[in-house]
């Protein structure tokens, strides 16, 4: 089968923007100052000949994709070659169909050997250590881990399937969460996803839309993370702080803000300081009216006990701050294949969201056996594999989340939209605004809603038009020269 609007990418653009923090951000054991943003554009092709161009965008978050003991740069040049690589594979590719299908088969079909080939070119240059295709090291202490890891892969191939579904909306002329069903794909979702077979769930004859929001809201909860090394007051500063009109310490930002949602970074490995770091946290959300709480352990806990401990306690000594903790975020290692914790007893207390671990729908199908009930989808893992996901837990009735990967510039906009179609349990998490404001300056001019929270949330009302409507011809950014070109 096929139809006129199926498309093929015919070739591909990659810049890198540099971008850096106004303050550090803790990921688990690391510290973040500075970011590379890859930005791609992808030239498709539809069968009637027309040819458009589409954009994607993501952070190159190092420490996150790729916890290791090796030096960051090591790790930051390797992900860098690794996104040229993409960009010459994607126009080789010769399948045809709508972008879900070939984002799809991409990752199937090309992504694991070309991993492959570039890990061995990697051990082939000295470099030592190992890791399974669909794993990383989330340890206390990272390993050495020379090759790259499976998250690392999907976040850099992520920005030119982004710019692969906006370039099918552009073709098709409307925006692209109009596209996902059968008007314009040629597969039903059974030719992508298996259903757990005890769960009488059947992906014939389903598509994407099947499982999206019919009216999604242009405004949405925004949640703002509380990092490990942030400020909670102003009197905690010592005038290191930077003094550029942003808000520091927590407490200000909420009052600016009217925020009502924050995630609390942990440490997983500290019962004293996490516990209470999230009663100190809790106790400004209690007077300043926040709503909601979310801890995130970043994969560095080892046994479920540590967080049952933690919850216990808080549920005993301040019940009231217990009640507005929402959900639990991943606090094990994401190794889901070779850590099979059984983690009921912590989904027994509170919901709990894979995150690292949800590389894809097979791992959060194995997640479910394993008693998580919640899954945070990100389209830094691919737009393709975080709608595929989405459908797959929702069908199994698991709750969604849609987290931030401190997402700015071109990058915050399929980041929320994907939010506000999926559905979330609240709201989306949104914080380049804290660690990167300035960076976002020639998107905010044209969706002001997106780049600021206003009482408490994010407005895309200002997104329209066909693909995922960023309206870039109205958007004055200098980009750099091209890192990589491929194709024609």
């Amino acid at each position: 089968m096929s139809k006129p609007t199926d498309i093929r990418v015919i070739g591909t653009r990659l810049y890198f923007i540099p971008v850096r923090m106004r303050v550090p951000l803790k990921f688990g054991p690391e510290i973040t100052t500075s970011v590379t943003v890859a930005r791609a554009c992808v030239r498709a092709e539809d069968r009637r000949g027309r040819i458009a161009e589409g954009w994607g965008e993501t952070p190159l978050s190092v420490q996150w994709v790729w916890p290791s003991a090796l030096p960051y740069e090591t790790r930051h040049a390797a992900m860098r070659e690794f996104c040229a690589r993409l960009a010459e594979a994607w126009p080789k590719y010769d399948a045809r169909g709508h972008a879900m299908e070939a984002g799809a088969d991409f990752l199937e079909e090309v992504l694991p050997a070309l991993l492959a080939s570039f890990n061995k070119a990697l051990v082939g240059r000295g470099s030592r250590g190992a890791v399974n295709k669909r794993a990383s090291s989330a340890r206390q202490e990272p390993r050495p881990t020379a090759q790259m890891p499976w998250l690392a892969a999907l976040v850099c191939c992520s920005v030119f399937d982004q710019a692969l579904h906006d370039a099918f909306g552009r073709l098709a002329e409307r925006p692209v969460y109009e596209t996902y069903n059968g008007e314009f794909m040629n597969r039903d979702l059974s030719a992508f996803l298996e259903a757990d077979k005890r769960s009488g769930v059947s992906f014939r004859r389903r598509q994407v839309a099947d499982f999206l929001v019919p009216n999604p809201p242009r405004k949405m909860s925004a949640w703002h993370l509380v990092g490990g090394l942030d400020l909670l007051e102003s009197s905690e500063r010592t005038g290191a702080e930077p003094n550029d009109g942003y808000p520091v310490a927590l407490r200000d930002w909420i009052r600016r803000d009217g925020l009502k949602c924050l995630k609390v970074k942990l440490r997983g490995n500290d019962t004293g300081w996490d516990y209470e770091r999230l009663a100190r946290v809790g106790q400004i959300a209690v007077e300043e009216n926040v709503e909601w709480l979310t801890a995130d352990f970043n994969c560095t806990v080892t046994e479920p006990a540590y967080v049952n401990e933690m919850l216990d306690r808080l549920r005993d000594r301040l019940p009231r701050l217990y009640g507005m903790v929402l959900y639990v975020e991943q606090p094990f290692p994401y190794e889901l294949e070779e850590h099979r914790l059984d983690v009921r007893s912590v989904s027994a207390r509170k919901p709990l969201f894979l995150d690292e671990s949800a590389h894809d729908w097979r791992l959060v199908r194995l997640g479910r056996e394993l008693g998580w009930t919640g899954v945070a989808v990100k389209t830094c893992k691919t737009q393709t594999g975080a709608l595929l996901s989405a459908c797959w837990a929702k069908a199994h009735g698991m709750t969604l989340m849609v987290q931030d990967l401190t997402n700015p510039m071109l990058a915050q906009i399929p980041h929320v939209l994907l939010a506000a179609h999926t559905g979330t349990i609240m709201g989306v998490e949104t914080n380049a605004p804290q660690f990167y404001p300035e960076a976002s300056r020639p998107e905010a001019a044209v969706h002001p809603g997106l780049y600021a929270r206003r009482d408490g949330c994010v407005d895309w009302s200002s997104v329209r038009g066909p693909g995922f409507g960023y309206r870039l011809e109205e958007m004055k950014r200098e980009l750099p020269k091209p890192a990589a070109e491929s194709g024609r």
